[in-house]
């Protein structure tokens, strides 16, 4: 049985290598997208979304605009990583400007409608700030009791963060809407631990680029964060976090554990923190799956034979 699969995004580079993977998997069937400001606004993202999925002749999978901002605070944006606009202009020059629309229908109502609909069968996959998730948590309290699983990707378990020494960029954007899937979804949390620890190597990006089109539009994504790579972790490869996620859905990529975790919304300088009870010192019963362990073979094998799908 295919999974129904609804991924909600802010495209950013690592957003579109996720969002490839799900579309090539013939196991999976994308039953919607919805965007979500965070790397960008949520306008961008949106547009973004269109035009990668016009890229990969996939027009057909609905699309719905959702938040704007986060909950409760102003809107801080990724731009200075993933380029202007939510992509570096390398990427943008391999697409087209989107010939297809959104749906007339929100983000929120979106998850909430295909919640009803698939039910147990759908998984849902909120690779950006949760805010999306967080409001349709609100609107429908048994949302995560009528799906499948729920990956929350963002938090620093037993790491540190991206964005503050203490936070990841997802969680940090939107503290308390990522506060409210922990508290209430039951979610699978696939953070920094995971994330920062597989890559796709440098000779295999150069590759690529060499092949028929769309490939290297996809490898400009992939190779436009090799530079960071090599000075900050050492390894000669290309990152693309989001996409650990959807290695884990369609490959088991990801070994996961029971926890409790909370989130910090105080404001301060740990804000968006994840604070994982590693050692059970609340004895609170564990409210998510925390992932802290990857195969790096199963990522990159995911990542390379995907995008080599959408050759024309």
């Amino acid at each position: 049985m295919n999974t129904k699969l609804l991924l909600d995004v802010d495209p950013g580079n690592d957003d579109a290598i996720a969002l490839f993977i799900a579309l090539a998997d013939d196991d999976v069937d994308v039953v919607g997208i919805t965007t979500v400001a965070g790397n960008t606004t949520v306008d961008n993202a949106t547009r973004n979304t269109l035009s990668l999925l016009e890229l990969v002749d996939r027009t057909d999978v609905p699309v719905a605009k959702g938040a704007g901002r986060p909950l409760a605070d102003e809107l801080e944006m990724a731009e200075h990583v993933h380029g202007p606009d939510g992509l570096p202009e390398v990427v943008r020059e391999g697409l087209s400007e989107p010939s297809t629309e959104t749906i007339d229908q929100h983000a929120v109502d979106f998850i909430i409608e295909q919640a009803h609909e698939h039910g147990e069968d759908l998984t849902i996959a909120a690779l950006g700030p949760q805010t999306n998730l967080a409001l349709a948590l609100a609107k429908e309290p048994s949302l995560s009791e009528m799906v499948g699983d729920i990956y929350q990707m963002g938090g620093a378990l037993k790491t540190t963060g991206n964005v503050t020494p203490q936070a990841s960029f997802n969680f940090y954007v939107d503290a308390a809407a990522a506060a409210r899937v922990v508290q209430d979804a039951n979610p699978k949390v696939v953070g920094l631990d995971v994330t920062e620890h597989v890559y796709v190597d440098t000779e295999d990006i150069l590759e690529l680029a060499e092949e028929a089109a769309p490939l290297p539009t996809m490898a400009a994504i992939l190779e436009f964060s090799i530079e960071e790579v090599r000075s900050k972790f050492g390894h000669d490869g290309g990152l693309a976090s989001d996409a650990v996620v959807l290695a884990d859905i369609v490959n088991d990529a990801l070994d996961f554990e029971d926890a409790y975790v909370e989130i910090d919304t105080t404001g301060g300088p740990s804000n968006g923190a994840t604070i994982y009870d590693e050692h059970g010192v609340y004895e609170n019963p564990p409210n998510c799956e925390v992932a802290l362990g990857v195969d790096g073979d199963a990522y990159q094998r995911t990542v390379l034979e995907s995008l080599r799908t959408f050759v024309e």
